[in-house]
């Protein structure tokens, strides 16, 4: 029997709801299969850092060294009890961020994923949407802006100032373009190239790293756009994209903007990939507002446990009978308050509710 260990990291506000969900998944997926998972709790984010005063405490650490893969919960609090820790001990500063750059996660794959039987939850239009939304935004996770050098102090001139360094070479860039066009090959043959070289010398040398590794991948089709026509087009004209790679800023908000043409950012999950070592977690936030009221939908937890069984334990089969069983319970007109408009024709169901459907579809499988 294989067995893989496995850190569970709740996070914060709606975290240990919908973790719950994906653990009762997990479980039976085990039972399924002839595979053991080890499940290791470790606090993990802003509840952490009142419990243990370290958001990413070094019990923690010692947790995910030992995984085979983490799964990660949303983390962080509302704006105002955020402001209960210092900055630099804040949820995404002080845990997030060291995760990815401790365990060199330079991967982000996100999904945008909604098949045309569930386009009813996309605020875009039936003759937008077409046949559904479908494609994967490639995010390089531990360089650029985000974890460039920062000051803050004050200047000559008496004035409170800030300064952060957008830092890439080419080894960071060559290496997700790989995993572009690697991913892009195995679907369409198709890689958009999202940058801004017409203001910022980062996305020049982007340009040339991802033209540079295309030689290598004559099959694939490069289209470069500027990341505000993007922002435009996926609106616009989501059909139109397949794969997209992108820097680390210009991935944070696009994605965003993935699980609003989706009508949620609860129905996008995500890995994020090392040499090795990853890590899987919603693409939203802890909601820290419906927190304890059973109404998320598990939906991009339970998604980034069926990313997990594929990506990290070559479990292809298992992990598309959990994507299917996850949508036969929104095709049966069942969905979460959190996800459904007012006056919508659905079943409401909570957040324990739907992760049992989830497993009885499963179990049907």
């Amino acid at each position: 029997m294989s067995s893989f260990k496995i850190a569970i990291l709740e996070g914060d506000g709606i975290g240990p709801e919908i973790m719950t969900e994906a653990t009762k998944i997990l479980n039976l997926v085990s039972e399924r299969n002839n595979v053991h998972f080890d499940l290791c709790p470790a606090p993990f984010g802003a509840s952490a850092y009142f419990s243990h005063g370290h958001s990413f405490p070094e019990e923690t650490k010692a947790v995910c060294d030992e995984a085979d893969a983490i799964l990660k919960g949303p983390i962080g609090l509302s704006h105002e009890e955020s402001k209960k820790i210092p900055v630099d001990m804040q949820a995404e500063r002080g845990a997030l961020l060291p995760l990815r750059r401790r365990y060199n996660t330079f991967a982000n794959f996100r999904p945008v994923y909604l098949p045309r039987e569930l386009a009813h939850f996309s605020p875009l239009k039936s003759e937008i949407i077409g046949n559904g939304i479908d494609f994967i935004i490639i995010r390089e996770l531990v360089g650029g802006l985000y974890f460039g050098n920062k000051e803050t102090g004050i200047n000559e001139d008496g004035k409170r100032f800030v300064n952060e360094s957008l830092e890439y070479d080419e080894d960071q860039i060559r290496r997700i373009a790989r995993v572009a066009f690697d991913t892009a090959r195995k679907r369409k043959k198709v890689l958009h190239n999202i940058h801004k070289s017409n203001v910022l010398k980062s996305s020049v040398l982007w340009n040339e790293v991802i033209g540079e590794v295309g030689e290598s991948y004559p099959d694939v089709e490069i289209i470069h756009i500027l990341v505000d026509a993007a922002a435009t087009y996926l609106c616009l004209n989501p059909g139109q994209f397949d794969v997209m790679v992108m820097e680390n800023m210009f991935g944070d908000i696009l994605s965003d903007q993935g699980g609003g043409i989706l009508g949620s950012l609860g129905l996008m999950p995500s890995a994020c990939i090392g040499p090795n070592k990853a890590y899987y977690e919603p693409s939203h936030g802890s909601a820290p507002d419906i927190a304890g009221q059973r109404i998320a939908n598990p939906y991009s937890m339970i998604g980034s446990v069926a990313m997990m069984l594929e990506m990290s334990f070559d479990m292809e089969d298992e992990a598309k009978k959990v994507w299917h069983a996850m949508q036969s319970v929104f095709a049966q007109g069942f969905s979460t308050p959190d996800l459904s408009k007012p006056g919508a024709d659905v079943k409401m169901i909570s957040t324990d509710g739907f992760g049992d459907m989830v497993a009885e579809e499963l179990v049907k499988q």
